[in-house]
């Protein structure tokens, strides 16, 4: 099984910062689904003030292609990733329109 790790930043508001976090007490049904069914096997997502650090553990079934091609054609993907944008802020160094950043990995144990 792979492992990749992204970040990504919310905006400093704590307001908004709960709100985001209510949301990913109850996630929608569709966006589980659409998780699940690309390979992703396992996902957390971390939080320290406004910085968010995801880790996400894929099967050989997994491809980046083949998720983004799945979410830009499904609806309910295109809405909550609409409705996520209202929290998040692209972190210092991503490139235009980049949400969630590959992280890359400099020490292993």
């Amino acid at each position: 099984m792979d492992r990749f790790c992204f970040t990504l930043d919310l905006k400093n508001d704590p307001a908004l910062i709960a709100e985001y976090e209510a949301y990913h007490k109850n996630v929608w049904p569709e966006i589980i689904e659409s998780i699940r069914t690309s390979g992703i096997e396992n996902m957390q997502i971390y939080r320290f003030s406004n910085r968010l650090f995801m880790i996400m553990e894929v099967n050989e079934t997994f491809s980046f292609d083949k998720k983004g091609a799945s979410d830009a054609g499904n609806e309910k993907v295109q809405e909550w990733e609409t409705l996520m944008w209202k929290y998040q802020q692209a972190v210092p160094g991503a490139k235009a329109g980049e949400k969630w950043v590959l992280m890359d990995k400099i020490f292993e144990l």
